[in-house]
């Protein structure tokens, strides 16, 4: 599998790249934002971005581009700044992980392999309704009659796993652990800011939020 590692600190970089390479990965490295953004059409299987980087170009600037080339690889962000603010934009922006600096090359790769291993996940139906609304599993499309609905990989997922299990009610901690990974440390918030987003898009959804505990899909 193919991944674009996108960080500034060229030691880190470099040991980095060492592990993923010894792990399988076929792995380029890019030192700054704007090189990298040049590559986002490519077809690769994983991008790690560190947010604050060298120049102009920052890691959001970069998911926002990888998305609006339609690109299916997962995310992973990483920085130094470990705030619940950053992990929330960065997941909403559609990564799928988000580990903080300092952190050791094994725990990357024990997340990187988790992140990958949901994405070759099998699906067994392509197409389920809900409603109004066409969902292509395969090709993650969503459509409302003739109209697409761009939703970010981790609103899709979201989606999904209430879709999966209709009328049944999830803690916020039970979402997190099925849509975020097992690996996930961050706050709940971004549960109930991923749904606001969510239910923005697709009013027809029926989210009922149950006070205290969580959510289900009616």
């Amino acid at each position: 599998m193919k991944i674009y590692y996108v960080e500034d600190e060229k030691d880190l970089a470099e040991i980095i790249r060492k592990y993923l390479v010894r792990e399988g990965y076929e792995t380029t490295v890019f030192h700054d934002g704007e090189t990298a953004l040049e590559h986002v059409q490519d077809p690769v299987d994983m991008w790690i971005l560190d947010i604050m980087l060298t120049g102009e170009v920052s890691g959001y600037d970069l998911i926002k581009a990888i998305k609006e080339n339609h690109s299916t690889a997962s995310v992973i962000f990483t920085s130094a700044r470990d705030q619940d603010l950053d992990k929330i934009m960065g997941l909403e922006l559609g990564s799928d992980d988000y580990l903080a600096k300092p952190y050791s090359p094994r725990e990357l790769i024990l997340r990187v392999k988790a992140v990958l291993k949901r994405q070759l996940i099998p699906q067994v139906s392509e197409i389920v309704r809900y409603g109004e609304y066409e969902i292509n599993i395969t090709k993650r499309e969503i459509r409302l009659e003739s109209e697409m609905i761009d939703l970010t990989n981790k609103e899709f997922e979201l989606l999904l796993f209430f879709i999966k299990n209709i009328n049944q009610a999830f803690a916020r901690e039970d979402i997190l652990k099925h849509v975020w990974g097992e690996n996930y440390y961050g706050s709940d918030r971004v549960v109930d800011d991923l749904l606001r987003r969510l239910r923005h898009k697709m009013p027809e959804l029926k989210i009922e939020t149950i006070y205290g505990y969580g959510y289900r899909l009616l």
